[in-house]
């Protein structure tokens, strides 16, 4: 038993220093661009909430500050997110104007935003500018699917993947990749990416002639909808220890926040989008995206928290 208002771990920043290990921003170049909180699933680890009632959502001003400062700095990728982007007026617009800016764009989609016919012209769009697409496919079991995502999610993520095939999205040789996210459907951690990316290709290759390019596993942010979940069933405390005792000191030089920069839909900055769900602003203090004329520069702290334990357990996100 913990005594009184013990902690349940040791903050992320006191293990950081008995490692002797820093967070500090390396040479950026991924813009992250949270278009909004938008989206047709209410998906149970959800770090931002996101849902159909959400409002939050990128207006064009935003969008041309957006492009405005990826023309002022270099950067190598742009990465959309969200919620679900292919909700948000205007993606194709800032489609149009960032393609000519980077050199590599991604669009994180859950795939059923994706369907229905209001999506051919921005499938078509991601098709021309090369767009790789990073698809939330949480499991091969249709139940387990609809246990975390709702009825029917399943089947429409089904056909969705065999669409994006029929586009050359995750064939060999066609350059357009088709990258699959998978989440642990409860208070647990990945088993080995290797693990789940061979049995991934070999079920939906096998019994729905699917193909894909790569897969990754991640351990779920305790922040938002996750985290409400974790406490009104009784996991929080657990699940917190189990990241605790897997952190892995390799990640820490390799994290995406030390070469990424995420703006929110209204336009402020983040180190990453976990922390931007958290609320803890730009480590180099706050900061809104028309108000910067540079890259946030290397060596300036990173804001940190415990749920970053999150990113540092096992394998990490890297």
């Amino acid at each position: 038993m913990r005594p009184g208002n013990a902690p349940i771990v040791p903050s992320f920043a006191d293990t950081l220093e008995k490692y002797g290990l820093n967070l500090r921003r390396d040479e950026t170049h991924t813009l992250q661009v949270n278009v909004g909180l938008l989206c047709n699933q209410t998906c149970r680890h959800c770090h931002v909430e996101a849902g159909p009632d959400r409002k939050e959502i990128m207006h064009r001003e935003t969008m041309d500050e957006v492009i405005a400062y990826a023309s002022r700095v270099p950067f190598k990728v742009i990465d959309i997110t969200g919620g679900a982007p292919e909700m948000i007026p205007g993606l194709e617009y800032l489609l149009d104007h960032v393609a000519p800016l980077t050199t590599k764009i991604m669009v994180r989609s859950n795939l059923t935003a994706l369907a229905g016919k209001k999506s051919e012209d921005l499938l078509d769009r991601l098709q021309a500018y090369r767009v790789a697409i990073i698809a939330s496919f949480p499991s091969i079991n249709s139940q387990q699917t609809a246990s975390l995502r709702g009825e029917g999610v399943w089947e429409k993520s089904i056909e969705m993947l065999k669409k994006l095939n029929d586009l050359g999205y995750g064939q060999d040789h066609s350059g357009l990749k088709l990258n699959l996210v998978v989440n642990p459907a409860d208070a647990f951690l990945p088993v080995a990416q290797c693990q789940v990316e061979k049995r991934f290709k070999q079920e939906l290759g096998e019994k729905w002639g699917i193909t894909f390019s790569n897969l990754y596993t991640f351990a779920n942010v305790p922040l938002g909808r996750y985290r409400r979940w974790l406490e009104v069933s009784g996991n929080l405390e657990p699940y917190m220890e189990r990241l605790a005792a897997s952190f892995n000191p390799a990640t820490v030089n390799n994290l995406m926040c030390r070469t990424l920069v995420s703006v929110s839909w209204d336009g402020f900055l983040f180190d990453c989008d976990f922390n931007l769900a958290a609320g803890l602003h730009l480590g180099m203090g706050q900061r809104h995206i028309s108000s910067l004329k540079t890259l946030p520069p290397s060596g300036t702290p990173i804001a940190i928290s415990d749920h970053c334990y999150a990113c540092t357990a096992g394998s990490g996100f890297t």
